[in-house]
């Protein structure tokens, strides 16, 4: 599968690494058509990576991944053509943490409101499913690194969307446990437990971890 991955840091390159060694053709994108650590990524991922624009990377994906920060996220999607985005699955990774005024970050939205929903607002016609952005990139491709059973959350408003996301996560990234917490508001408690997150990091002082909803 072709599948397009906005934004060039840490997230979205390791995610990228994984789906090529799945067999997958992936374009990381940036706002740059000569992004340096873009270009770096590509030589290093082999044959089936490639980098490009945001435009670029739109146009290309039959999946596509968000993972620009959450402050950049709405930007980013304004260098995409409409007519590239509508009607395919994005895969909102990103979380709207503001690290301006230092750590622990504050949430640019929270409560009313969340970033997948204002992705999902300005593009209706995208059909956003909300994942994999309660645990450390390491984790969302590799769940295997965390000893025992844990969880994966999605959200979204379109049920076909949600049941690719899903197939997505396990028959690719092999995870056992995916809980369908409903329609995209549902985005908003899955950002806020960031915070939780972040406190839980510096408590444990590792990033391999992950939760577990116990019944």
């Amino acid at each position: 599968m072709n599948v397009g991955i906005f934004g060039t840091g840490i997230v979205g390159q390791t995610i990228g690494t994984r789906l090529v060694e799945l067999g997958h053709n992936v374009k990381l994108g940036s706002r740059s058509a000569v992004n340096e650590k873009a270009r770096a990524w590509a030589k290093r991922a082999g044959r089936l990576a490639s980098q490009g624009t945001f435009a670029d990377t739109a146009k290309f994906g039959e999946v596509l991944f968000n993972c620009v920060s959450g402050m950049g996220t709405l930007s980013a999607l304004d260098f995409a053509s409409v007519a590239d985005l509508n009607n395919k699955v994005l895969i909102d990774v990103a979380n709207p943490l503001d690290y301006t005024r230092g750590s622990p970050p504050t949430l640019t939205v929270s409560n009313t409101d969340s970033l997948a929903e204002q992705i999902q607002r300005i593009h209706p016609l995208i059909r956003v499913v909300k994942a994999l952005n309660t645990m450390n990139v390491d984790v969302m491709v590799y769940p295997e690194r965390v000893h025992g059973p844990h969880d994966v959350f999605i959200c979204g408003n379109d049920m076909d969307a949600k049941a690719t996301v899903t197939m997505i996560l396990m028959e690719w990234f092999r995870w056992d446990s995916v809980i369908d917490l409903g329609d995209i508001t549902n985005a908003r408690g899955m950002e806020m437990a960031l915070p939780l997150w972040l406190s839980l990091q510096k408590k444990l002082g590792t990033n391999i971890f992950n939760f577990h909803v116990a019944r």
